[in-house]
């Protein structure tokens, strides 16, 4: 049995997140060393991935139909830690975090994993039933996501709650979702992102969106973090400053340089081609998760496979686009490169569920 799951195994999922975990644990040593940087960073991300590592290998020898079973009492232990969590002491003004000794845990992080899970566990239910398409099946799927959404923004994080919403939207398209359903909702988003931003949005997100547009409005204040983003990344050209020798970087000039920004340590001091590389990485595990989800068996499987993607999908674009100026800062990591044990440790358990569904696919026959 043991030789069969790791004989059906896709290594390559394993070497694709070993290589983007190596680029990243480089700029984030050379992040850590330079103005304001913090050294223990660089040694915590190696622990918190050797471990990440090892729960994903173990995972490969549990049946992923058993997280089926977990989903539902994790899913509620999840939300009880979101409404905890906005108790705790603002850390760079959001309750995002809850101290457990030493550490410092992100509920909203662990929480993608139990939508994905729940999710993907009611579509299979659903089309085995009655379908997804009926009204009211709609609603339980959207309300089982809408409603800790909400306790998120409340923190506020409003990069996890695209994430989420935008995890929920892919799999419904996947599960089979009809297509009045997607025109009536690109309808009601036009009527109601209006009116949310003009009454419902807070001032510092209004300002964060208007900053986005125009960078150079607010140079020292709101607009900074983004110019000094686009300085880095448009200063490493083709090869980079070299390691070490960034000057947004070690200067201590680039903002949040380990975590929201280390893309811009990427391609200031490793230049156009690493960074391409990581782009390139990304798209290569992108589409071996869809190609795992395409020979897997049953729905459950299917849906995992798909909400995994389109979590680092999300990540990805986000992080990527509001370091070169195309999108507006939201606070997302950059997945297995950003510093963070529980960015590292939700992305390395998905990819351990992808492992386990890998190990038990249906192989082709040519």
């Amino acid at each position: 049995m043991i030789k069969k799951l790791f004989k059906n195994l896709d290594y390559s999922v394993i070497i694709l997140v070993i290589l983007l975990f190596v680029i990243g644990i480089i700029s984030l040593k050379s992040a850590s060393m330079g103005a304001g940087g913090d050294a223990d960073e660089y040694s915590k991300q190696i622990i918190w991935f050797l471990i990440g590592l090892i729960i994903s290998i173990i995972m490969v020898f549990v049946d992923y139909k058993f997280f089926k079973k977990l989903s539902v009492p994790f899913y509620l232990i999840m939300i009880l830690l979101l409404i905890v969590v906005l108790k705790s002491n603002p850390i760079n003004g959001a309750t995002s975090w809850i101290k457990v000794g030493p550490l410092s845990l992100q509920p909203s992080e662990f929480f993608k994993i139990s939508v994905i899970l729940v999710v993907a566990r009611f579509i299979e239910h659903a089309n085995n039933t009655n379908g997804i398409n009926k009204w009211y099946n709609l609603v339980i799927c959207i309300l089982i996501v809408i409603i800790p959404t909400f306790l998120i923004i409340k923190q506020p994080d409003y990069g996890t709650a695209i994430v989420i919403l935008g995890i929920l939207l892919a799999m419904l398209f996947a599960g089979g979702i009809n297509w009045k359903y997607i025109l009536v909702a690109v309808m009601l988003a036009v009527i109601i992102v209006p009116i949310a931003y003009n009454f419902a949005l807070p001032e510092h997100a209004k300002k964060r969106i208007e900053v986005y547009l125009n960078p150079e409005s607010d140079p020292r204040g709101a607009g900074y973090n983004a110019i000094q983003s686009k300085l880095a990344v448009g200063s490493g050209m083709i090869v980079g400053m070299g390691l070490f020798n960034g000057n947004q970087t070690q200067m201590g000039l680039l903002p949040m340089k380990t975590t929201d920004f280390i893309f811009s340590v990427i391609s200031e001091e490793m230049g156009f081609i690493v960074s391409a590389t990581v782009v390139v990485l990304y798209m290569i595990l992108q589409i071996k998760v869809i190609n795992i989800s395409r020979r897997t068996k049953d729905t459950f499987g299917k849906m995992i496979c798909i909400g995994t993607f389109a979590m680092i999908f999300i990540h990805v674009i986000e992080n990527i686009g509001m370091c070169i100026g195309l999108l507006p800062i939201t606070g997302i990591p950059l997945p297995f490169i950003s510093y963070g044990g529980s960015s590292m440790l939700t992305c390395m358990i998905l990819i351990g569920m992808i492992n386990s569904i890998s190990a038990r696919k249906k192989k082709h026959l040519f």
